[in-house]
């Protein structure tokens, strides 16, 4: 099967348990988000596990044909985001997609959410290049960061935070979409699968040392992530700065537009050695809703990172 073939949705007026399918939302390389409507006419998003690499649905068909050789493969996935499923199930926050049902039918697995209406961050930036103000990002990433702290004291990672997957409702209240957790175990199978990543917004831990991941993975993401609201533009891929760093600082690429205070946070979340990034999404919140523009002092998460440093060149 080709890495390159796409998955044909499920067609409009399809009835999926007590949803009707209205259309296809998005489709990536690992599942189609539909938007449909319950049986009280209420809209949902359901995503669809169906990694294009590993299963394929032709045109007209309900069920993907999965090979031999990738069984194995794709029903690991599968469980994977049956779990994620379940755990977002459990997560009732205000900045983060609310996981309604999940549940096995057309030998795959579905998560229904709910459905938000507004607009992506990365059409917020694409839309307003180079003129997004610093309360602007203050404000939207104080409250998703509110979001993900949740995430985390439920033991979850998301792993795929990026301005796609970030939703600015219609009231400009942020909510952190798409988990990217299920596709990471997935590729931590050595099954010779493509790393779906996106090249930017990955932290190095996520290509070369996925024992090392936790809270500052996704903290990496999210200096990105502010980092693109800056300039639209994307920073050097982790992978490539390993080999070559060129990574341009945005104390330096925005000096004077932006506080330095701010520009220096986004630079200690893009550290390439994470005991150098915040480790916790409270000592970024902590440095982030400072208003003045100091370069933020030692706290304790500073002190524990250097212990660690130090245990660890032991």
């Amino acid at each position: 099967m080709s890495p390159q073939q796409v998955n044909q949705p499920l067609p409009p007026g399809y009835q999926l348990e007590n949803y009707r399918i209205e259309r296809q939302l998005s489709v990536g390389g690992f599942s189609i988000v539909y938007l449909a409507y319950d049986e009280n006419d209420t809209p949902v998003a359901i995503k669809e596990y169906l990694p294009n690499s590993l299963a394929l649905r032709t045109e007209g068909a309900i069920l993907p044909a999965i090979a031999d050789e990738h069984r194995a493969t794709f029903s690991h996935g599968m469980k994977c985001f049956f779990e994620e499923g379940r755990a977002l199930a459990h997560l009732n926050h205000v900045n983060v997609v609310r996981v309604i049902n999940f549940f096995r039918a057309n030998e795959t697995v579905y998560m229904v959410m709910q459905y938000e209406r507004g607009r992506t961050l990365q059409e917020h930036i694409h839309k307003h290049k180079g003129e997004i103000r610093e309360i602007f990002i203050r404000n939207v990433f104080a409250r998703l960061l509110n979001g993900l702290r949740e995430v985390h004291t439920h033991k979850l990672l998301h792993l795929d935070i990026k301005p796609a997957n970030i939703y600015l409702r219609i009231d400009g209240n942020p909510v952190l979409l798409d988990f990217g957790a299920a596709r990471q175990a997935l590729e931590g199978e050595n099954n010779g699968l493509k790393p779906m990543y996106t090249p930017g917004y990955a932290a190095p831990e996520q290509y070369k040392a996925p024992d090392q991941l936790g809270p500052w993975t996704d903290i990496y993401a999210v200096g990105a992530t502010m980092y693109a609201c800056l300039g639209g533009t994307v920073p050097q891929a982790a992978l490539d700065r390993l080999e070559k760093d060129r990574y341009v600082p945005a104390s330096r690429e925005w000096a004077g537009k932006y506080s330095k205070q701010l520009l220096e946070t986004i630079d200690w979340c893009l550290d390439l050695d994470y005991l150098e990034r915040p480790l916790s999404v409270f000592a970024l919140q902590k440095v982030l809703t400072e208003q003045q523009h100091a370069v933020h002092e030692a706290t304790w998460i500073d002190s524990l990172s250097q212990r660690l440093r130090g245990i660890i060149k032991k």
